[in-house]
């Protein structure tokens, strides 16, 4: 990877130490604050670039973006420097590897991913209430400190939701390939990571991090990305026209992660979540250590279990309830020393998930959630509380309860 700058060139109080990345809008090194002795990231817009009165504009807003943003799981901003033939960047320099370095060693456990997406959230939350889009959220632009702090970097692709641009000039669009500001007829982005409508050049609203926020989500728990493909090409026809193979997720993801996904990759944004804020209170409600764990544990803070929890409770205290008032109105016909004993039958015998019961009005047959034809996602049943074969309702992709 070539350089402009090389180390030990001197920007303002910067001390160059090495090349770390390149993107579309600019280079990224590590240097040394001179002044206050700490390392930092310096992006610099390409000399190149900086003739081009737009895209210096772009930088120069991406400056104050992030200096609007002051949160512990965004990458902060120290200032900008100017020198001859260009500016820059001054950024925290976030020490760690990336998500997609992680990913890269295959699927994270449910604790870890929840761990990661619940600071995510907060990222993109804060950013959004400041009306500003990442618009390029994927696993290259978050880190992940040692102490499991998340930082999201590189909000080159931000902008104020107001667009005071003109649309459709192709003049500005740089390749597909080139991370850089989206608007409206314009299409860039990571195209694996792009929403819809995003991947059509249409204007973006905060909807299109969640889509991307749901994308990561599914890698993290996959190993897989949910729309990659060989080719930028085909990546877009597959954002475009199909469904990520909810098979990769493993079978021990928890049912209100795969619906939380499956809202935010809705292709329609009118169906998609609307606000990632619904994001952090699903997934603040899953954030039990038992997640980890296997069997019933690992699944004992989904919101429907505890409803079947519920639901068996009362039928239980139906079904004593009975007991007592038919003992009771029938005492008279039976000595005293005799009592009527209470009668528990086990109805189901799954191997893996069975919750949700719901008995109708005369106790003739049970309806439950299942996901016992290992499809990894859990449909409806019913079958006869006195013993019969149980019958399929449903056999959707995502799960029933």
């Amino acid at each position: 990877m070539s350089s402009s700058f090389q180390p030990g060139t001197r920007i303002g109080n910067y001390e160059i130490a090495g090349l770390v990345g390149a993107g579309g809008m600019g280079e990224v090194y590590r240097a040394r604050d001179t002044r206050l002795k700490r390392d930092v990231a310096v992006k610099v817009l390409p000399q190149t670039w900086a003739q081009h009165p737009d895209r210096t504009m772009r930088f120069e807003r991406e400056a104050e973006l992030l200096a609007s943003l002051n949160h512990p799981n965004i990458a902060a901003i120290y200032g900008i420097e100017e020198f001859s033939g260009g500016c820059a960047l001054v950024l925290e320099f976030v020490e760690g590897p990336t998500l997609a370095d992680l990913i890269s060693d295959g699927p994270m456990k449910p604790s870890t991913v929840l761990s990661i997406a619940c600071q995510l959230v907060e990222a993109l939350d804060a950013a959004h209430e400041h009306g500003i889009v990442h618009r390029d959220l994927k696993p290259a632009n978050i880190k992940v400190r040692a102490d499991s702090t998340v930082k999201v970097l590189d909000f080159g692709l931000a902008k104020a939701l107001e667009d005071d641009a003109p649309p459709n000039d192709a003049s500005a669009s740089p390749t597909m390939t080139s991370p850089a500001m989206t608007r409206a007829g314009v299409i860039l982005g990571t195209a694996a990571y792009m929403s819809p409508e995003q991947a059509r050049g249409q204007v973006v609203d905060r909807r299109a991090d969640i889509w991307a926020f749901g994308c990561v989500l599914f890698e993290m728990l996959s190993g897989s990305t949910a729309f990659g493909a060989a080719t930028v090409s085909d990546t877009v026809v597959s954002v475009l026209g199909r469904e990520p193979d909810w098979s990769l997720l493993p079978a021990s993801t928890p049912p209100a992660l795969r619906s939380l996904i499956a809202r935010c990759v809705q292709k329609d944004r009118r169906n998609r979540l609307r606000d990632i804020g619904d994001a952090k209170i699903d997934l603040e409600a899953r954030t039990d250590a038992a997640i980890d764990k296997p069997g019933a544990s690992a699944v004992a803070s989904w919101p429907f279990v505890r409803v079947g929890i519920v639901a068996i409770a009362v039928a239980a205290a139906l079904g004593v309830g009975w007991a007592v008032w038919r003992a009771r109105s029938t005492a008279s016909d039976r000595p005293a020393t005799v009592s009527a004993p209470l009668m528990l039958t086990q109805v189901t015998a799954d191997g893996g998930i069975t919750a949700g019961p719901a008995l109708s009005n005369d106790g003739a047959l049970l309806a439950y959630a299942s996901d016992r034809v290992g499809t990894n996602n859990l449909d409806l049943w019913v079958q006869q509380t006195s013993g019969s074969v149980p019958l399929q309702l449903t056999r959707d992709p995502l799960d029933e309860h």
